[in-house]
């Protein structure tokens, strides 16, 4: 009898947790492929009806999905890029364990605990074209002002700037975390032999660091590529479609058509999936685990 109790004890243990995946995760996601088989209008239900991969179909035979497609991976490059070498710059500038480090860290982190609606609201107001800071200061030192959100050419980048600013306090704060976490005799060492300090920084630092690097860049591109707040509250998607990103994509055919929003939900899955096995294939053998 303990035997069989011991051998069950686990599957017991990690019960709960596999339930709530199951109920939070896996079934959602089931469902959602099986709406995505349908003709299925949420303002009459009645009349839906079973498609087959039809939705996929046109879907890809849609010049304006590949369009938002760009758009999201133009979004995604633009802020793990931009996101991670900042907050490299960052990390090593708050390296050091100070009082002001310590002050400097919670202002930056601020940003992230913030809503992003009011985020959003402010950078709205700082970007207006004509009474906007950011223009007033362009101005006042006699450099070219931007019409930001307003133009097709540069509401990309503002969304960008937004998403970049929000982020990097969090994720220059975990890179603190490991490169605080570097034994202090690798570096010892590394003077003794006289390393330069970009040897250093390539040799120790970095292959130290590459378990923090690695998560962020892997969550990162999954929430770039579903933006969906900053989008919404700040260009709903223009101007021209210029911002318009996969998941405000979806939620533009919110009531019209759910079978094609939720085909459009299953490619993302489908995308967001191959990435990560890319990620996994590519990169993971040079992360460095201690």
């Amino acid at each position: 009898m303990s035997h069989i109790l011991n051998l069950i004890r686990p599957y017991v243990m990690i019960a709960p947790a596999m339930i709530g995946i199951g109920l939070f995760v896996f079934y959602p996601l089931v469902y959602l492929f099986y709406i995505s088989l349908f003709d299925f209008n949420l303002m009459n239900r009645l009349k839906s009806e079973f498609i087959g991969f039809q939705n996929y179909a046109e879907i890809l035979a849609r010049e304006d999905f590949y369009d938002v497609l760009k758009n999201t991976l133009i979004y995604t490059i633009g802020v793990v890029s931009f996101t991670i070498i900042i907050s490299l710059f960052v990390a090593f500038w708050l390296k050091k364990q100070s009082k002001l480090n310590f002050i400097v860290q919670a202002g930056i982190f601020t940003p992230h605990v913030i809503s992003i609606v009011s985020i959003s609201l402010v950078w709205m107001w700082l970007m207006e074209p004509n009474h906007g800071l950011l223009n007033f200061v362009l101005n006042s030192l006699n450099l070219p002002t931007s019409q930001w959100l307003q133009s097709s050419g540069s509401s990309m980048l503002s969304i960008i700037i937004v998403s970049v600013w929000g982020n990097i306090g969090y994720y220059a704060l975990i890179i603190v975390a490991a490169i605080q976490g570097i034994p202090g005799s690798l570096y010892e060492a590394a003077h003794l032999d006289n390393a330069s300090r970009w040897s250093i920084l390539r040799r120790i630092t970095v292959p130290m660091i590459s378990p923090q690097l690695f998560f962020i860049l892997v969550t990162m591109t999954i929430g770039s590529f579903k933006v969906f707040d900053t989008v919404r509250i700040m260009t709903a998607g223009g101007p021209n479609n210029s911002t318009n990103t996969i998941v405000y994509y979806i939620y533009s055919f919110r009531t019209t058509n759910i079978g094609y929003a939720s085909a459009i939900g299953i490619l993302l899955v489908i995308i967001i999936g191959i990435l990560t096995v890319i990620y996994f294939k590519i990169l993971a053998k040079k992360v460095h685990y201690q």
